[in-house]
């Protein structure tokens, strides 16, 4: 027999509590015009800290609140709470859903929520199945008793054990998901359990029996730290101000150009390795954590790595013709988040730095055309004065006379068509171009000094020193 998929739903797909979204649709569809006694505060506590026997008691009781209730008109309020709960799923569930159906599992909805306020969301969803809490009824109405267990901790797994026997789903090959602690005995029962934004105490119980621990809110790989609730890039980037940052100076123009929500790509040009962090600076100050596209070798790097990673991250290997990166960052759109990448994919070397044409490859137009996402330029100027090529690390004791880096953030490319990814292209680079200061566009020869400031340990290859004139890579 093969294995199913089992997702808990508040606080697992759902950001937070369903039950007030599902208080009002009760409401508009005429069901109830008054609230559970205290149930406000409840679902304040559970947001914050998950499920707890307070709680649960609240919802069983409510059994007892809804005798009377015509079921015909919960159901309509199934319907009305089914599309706000959708948009509350968190952005990197469906990615999830679509790997399970890829496999061949079924995908079943498993929630102490009654049966017929969530059903609607399980079919908008694209579930199979709903393993759900259900309302004893008499002519189409509520009784006030409960027909069969109450879902929840081993009420759930009896439930959804009853359910597998008669779908012929085996246990021991299933997959489950959840933030409880009361879900222990779920997610014990299955081979492949796997721990959502976790409660304290489940939290600790995933630690010791080494289960994945995941953030539906966050790219797959990207932690959460404890207790702040928040990734390592958010607190990172409360500290990236340029008053922090001595030995460089920041002029910063058009950051309201960046969307404060949805998704977005954003392109800038490459002049030095200090450019991934001067880019940080100016996103920072719109308080929006970024998916960063580089190369593999920084991927690769001991420590380094995995702190790209934990950032977002997303590794690029260069050469081999892989759409993998693109369909990762196409999921971070999906999802709402901002993505960032430098379309040049390296530091023009020689006297194609100083070539006033900028010249990109294909990603970020081929992005745009898979999402429908708008593109941000950025045009970065003078991060080479404090990391040259040359060097091995930036100029950190220029505190006394920090060089200028100049900024600007552009309105979003217009006109992008996505039928030619050349035509694009340029029409990004372009975008970029128009951004830097004049100096940038006109073509001039370069010193040998400068030259050799453009290769790795400042060795200019002979070819480039005699001809020392702008080139075209």
């Amino acid at each position: 027999m093969s294995g199913a998929a089992f997702f808990d739903l508040d606080r697992t797909l759902l950001r937070g509590a369903s039950g007030p979204i599902i208080g009002e649709a009760l409401k508009k569809a005429g069901v109830t015009d008054r609230s559970i006694p205290g149930e406000g505060l409840v679902y304040r506590l559970y947001d914050l800290f998950g499920e707890n026997r307070p709680s649960m008691e609240v919802t069983k009781r409510a059994v007892r609140f809804a005798s009377g209730w015509v079921r015909e008109q919960v159901q309509e309020a199934g319907q009305l709470a089914a599309e706000a709960l959708a948009a509350s799923l968190q952005p990197f569930a469906r990615p999830i859903f679509e790997e399970h159906r890829a496999a061949g599992r079924p995908l079943v909805l498993a929630t102490t929520t009654p049966f017929d306020l969530v059903k609607p969301l399980a079919e908008a969803l694209g579930f199979d199945a709903v393993v759900a809490t259900r309302y004893g009824e008499k002519d189409g109405v509520y009784d006030g008793t409960l027909d069969g267990e109450f879902v929840w901790g081993p009420g759930k797994l009896r439930a959804i054990q009853a359910w597998a026997t008669d779908a012929g789903v085996s246990m021991t090959e299933s997959w489950a998901y959840s933030d409880s602690y009361y879900d222990i005995p779920m997610l014990s029962a299955v081979k492949h359990p796997v721990v959502v934004n976790p409660d304290p105490r489940l939290a600790v119980v995933a630690l010791v029996r080494r289960w994945p621990m995941v953030h539906l809110d966050v790219p797959a790989g990207v932690p959460k730290l404890p207790v702040l609730g928040i990734e390592p890039q958010q607190a990172v980037l409360a500290l990236l101000r340029p008053e922090l940052i001595p030995y460089a100076r920041f002029d910063i123009a058009g950051v309201s150009n960046i969307p404060a929500t949805g998704p977005a790509i954003v392109v800038g040009n490459h002049r030095s390795y200090f450019d991934p962090l001067a880019l940080a600076v100016a996103l920072a100050q719109r308080g929006r954590p970024v998916r960063f596209l580089g190369k593999k070798e920084v991927f690769d790097a001991p420590i380094v790595g995995q702190v790209a990673k934990a950032m977002g991250g997303i590794r690029v290997e260069r050469g081999t013709g892989s759409d993998e990166p693109l369909a990762e960052a196409a999921a971070a759109l999906a999802a709402g988040e901002l993505v960032a990448l430098m379309p040049e994919g390296t530091i023009p070397r020689g006297p194609a730095f100083f070539d006033p044409v900028l010249k990109g490859r294909w990603g970020a137009a081929k992005l745009a055309a898979m999402t429908g996402a708008p593109v941000i330029p950025i045009g970065l100027w003078g991060t080479e004065k404090v990391w040259p090529r040359s060097e091995r690390l930036p100029n950190l004791l220029a505190i006394g006379h920090p060089p200028r880096i100049r900024i600007k953030v552009g309105e979003a490319v217009a006109a992008l068509k996505g039928v030619s990814p050349d035509a694009d292209t340029k029409k990004i680079m372009k975008a970029i171009t128009k951004l830097l200061p004049a100096e940038a566009r006109k073509p001039r020869t370069p010193t040998a000094e400068e030259l050799a400031k453009t290769y790795p340990g400042g060795k200019v290859k002979a070819r480039d020193e005699s001809e020392r004139r702008p080139g075209t890579d």
